[in-house]
């Protein structure tokens, strides 16, 4: 299969990428840096999550920073939503765009969210309905696709029912996400030709943690494959606080700096991104981990 000729990358480090953070950013700092995204061409930023403030503290007044940033036209802002009240918040943030989230391994989301995959399953119907009836995209963050921290590999067979479930709701796209880095080109190529049987790969995005260095390669995978929606976090920020050894995500500077020498376009600006990569490190007094950004900035 030829490549894309164009990708969409979804911004995910303030919310993914400032979850795992010890350092807890001021939200005018959180503000700031979306607007900075947002000026470098990014299409998706995912602006935080409207979870309880005792859950995730690097994510409270997600409000505040909905109502401080600047909307540029063509750029799509959402966050994480859990349940009906994380709804009503994102709502009254008039954001256009909200996610769920889940496991594929019951242990994950047990660790996560205190329920079984199928009871985390069963909450959503209604949610994503709702949503919708509200005139928002629903957008969908699957955990453990390819291993769990607790429970070692996981098959395909397991991934399948999930995905045609969360189709079957409403929900536009599926990320799909290598949450603790164990994966690798072949793994994702048999995955999507699995669900591919059932659903459309236009309904998938993926989402790859570097934890093992083989994220832009499962990229290159998903690219030939015919995928054409990828997460990453500026700088290679996050982690995952439910999954342990599980390091940052994909780096956006180093994804586009690839996409961009393969003569596929995104519309993001590289060089403002190492200027946030920057502006990031200075904030946490450490140099965030991104090649291209660590290149650049020692040249």
């Amino acid at each position: 299969m030829p490549l894309p000729t164009q990708v969409q990358i979804v911004e995910v480090g303030p919310r993914d990428g400032l979850q795992n953070e010890k350092q807890i950013l001021p939200t005018e700092a959180r503000i700031q840096l979306i607007d900075k995204l947002s000026a470098s061409g990014l299409q998706t930023i995912e602006i935080g999550s409207f979870v309880r403030l005792d859950k995730i503290p690097a994510l409270a007044n997600t409000e505040d920073v909905a109502a401080g940033i600047t909307r540029r036209a063509g750029v799509n802002y959402t966050a994480l939503v859990p349940n009906e009240k994380g709804l009503s918040r994102a709502l009254e943030a008039k954001l256009p765009e909200i996610a769920v989230f889940m496991s594929v391994t019951d242990s994950h989301s047990r660790s996560n969210t205190n329920r079984s995959t199928a009871e985390a399953l069963a909450t959503y119907p209604p949610l994503v309905k709702q949503a919708l009836d509200q005139g928002l995209r629903v957008r969908a963050y699957l955990s453990t696709v390819f291993g769990c921290p607790y429970e070692g590999e996981v098959k395909p067979e397991q991934v399948r029912p999930i995905v045609e479930a969360l189709v079957e709701m409403g929900v536009y796209q599926i990320s799909l996400g290598d949450t603790i880095g164990v994966t690798n080109p072949l793994a994702v190529q048999r995955l999507l030709e699995y669900l591919g049987e059932r659903v459309s790969l236009d309904t998938l995005a993926l989402h790859f943690h570097d934890t093992r260095g083989t994220a832009l390669a499962n990229v290159l995978a998903g690219l030939q494959m015919g995928v054409t929606t990828y997460d990453s976090a500026i700088g290679g920020l996050g982690g995952c606080p439910y999954a342990p050894g599980a390091s940052g995500n994909l780096a956006t500077e180093d994804l586009i700096y690839m996409l961009h020498g393969m003569g596929i376009e995104t519309g993001v600006n590289l060089d403002a991104l190492v200027e946030i990569n920057q502006f990031l490190s200075n904030l946490f007094q450490r140099q965030l981990m991104s090649k291209y950004s660590i290149s650049r900035l020692s040249t």
